[in-house]
């Protein structure tokens, strides 16, 4: 190891490779109170695949590893030859992860949901009213020595009120951004999934019934099977899918140009899910169109042109960067390891308080993604 590694728990049976060091100490702990001798990277760049492969060396049992890296055969082949038998992402969404390379080589796959999905949700409505009401070009004005005194034209900006808000992915995160926003704000919501969110709509339901009660109008809460009927009535569409071939440019320059004028396209799921060269065109050419942006199709690089324009708000990739859910992350991560690496069961209806809460996690695996692949026993 080199110098930029450091080790704790030297000595111990068991060997853990960590390619980021990670927020807080109780992941730490848990790994160490595991029998887990533990080898941490320090630097702030991302570790390439050879870097992380000569990490892992002849003797590794588990290992944590970013969204950032690529985790494919190579590495999971070496894992699997040094004896490992897990890996977990720090991050719910895994598609830098092959699990199929990982389940050929009995490798269990760990991932963190539940601890990050108020806290992206969020950042999605951080992102959507600071687009709408053109906060950091204000800023920017402002900061710049241009502030000369109210005018009645100054940095006009989108009301949303009233409007309608469209929804594409309605899982943990996407549910719970429609339900900060929607009813707060008098808006209409327009979903679009796979399957209808039953609990999302029962959730209008009853605030409908409460609306109702002080002589107020219900609000729509709409499942469509397409994401084209829902951009075309939107004036604002917040994204939250997972990244895969079906969702790959899922908004591209066609579909950018079925959204309103002044509509506003908000992104804290991946970068790519955006076609960001159009989005840039779309951006120039329709100045009153505006975007929020937490991630980017090829990260840490912007689009050309992406960073000069006023109409985008673009912030790098901290939708889930607050303390309580980073180090949540890095506890959830740790326990998926620990709990392999000691033989216990996998969590089968998993509360994420129950591992960040009390003086230890529970002894099981909170979630791995490939468990009914292996066969792994639950609890």
């Amino acid at each position: 190891m080199t110098s930029d590694w450091t080790k704790h728990n030297a000595g111990a049976p068991k060997r853990v490779v960590v390619t980021k060091r990670l927020p807080g100490d109780r992941w730490l702990r848990i790994l160490t109170d595991a029998g887990c001798e533990v080898d941490v990277s320090t630097t702030r760049r991302s570790l390439s695949v050879e870097q992380i492969r000569q990490a892992i060396g002849d003797r590794c049992d588990g290992a944590i590893g970013q969204l950032t890296e690529t985790w494919g055969a190579e590495l999971f082949e070496a894992l699997a030859a040094a004896g490992g038998t897990v890996y977990s992402n720090y991050a719910v969404g895994y598609n830098n992860v092959d699990v199929a390379e990982a389940t050929r080589r009995e490798i269990r796959v760990g991932n963190t949901p539940g601890v990050l999905t108020e806290t992206t949700a969020e950042m999605a409505v951080a992102l959507l009213f600071a687009a709408a009401r053109r906060v950091p070009e204000a800023e920017r004005y402002l900061r710049d020595g241009k502030f000369d005194g109210w005018l009645p034209d100054l940095f006009l900006g989108k009301r949303l009120w009233g409007g309608t808000l469209g929804v594409v992915g309605a899982g943990r995160i996407g549910a719970c951004f429609a339900r900060m926003v929607a009813p707060g704000h008098d808006m209409h919501l327009i979903y679009q999934d796979i399957a209808r969110n039953e609990a999302l709509e029962a959730w209008f339901e009853a605030i409908n019934r409460t609306r109702a009660e002080v002589g107020e109008s219900p609000l729509r809460c709409e499942h469509v099977d397409h994401v084209d009927a829902l951009l075309e009535r939107a004036d604002a569409v917040s994204l939250h899918v997972p990244l895969d071939e079906g969702t790959r440019h899922l908004i591209d320059a066609r579909r950018l140009r079925l959204m309103k004028r002044d509509a506003i396209l908000v992104n804290t799921s991946r970068g790519p899910v955006i076609d960001e060269r159009a989005l840039v065109e779309h951006l120039r050419a329709t100045p009153s169109f505006r975007a929020g942006l937490d991630v980017f199709e090829d990260e840490p690089r912007l689009a050309p042109g992406l960073a000069e324009l006023p109409n985008a708000v673009i912030v790098p990739h901290i939708a889930s960067a607050t303390d309580w859910t980073r180090q949540g992350m890095a506890t959830i991560a740790a326990a998926n390891v620990a709990a392999i690496l000691r033989g216990d069961p996998v969590a089968s209806d998993p509360r994420v308080e129950d591992f960040l809460e009390g003086d230890s996690p529970p002894r099981l695996a909170p979630s791995i993604v490939n468990a009914g692949d292996l066969g792994l026993p639950t609890a």
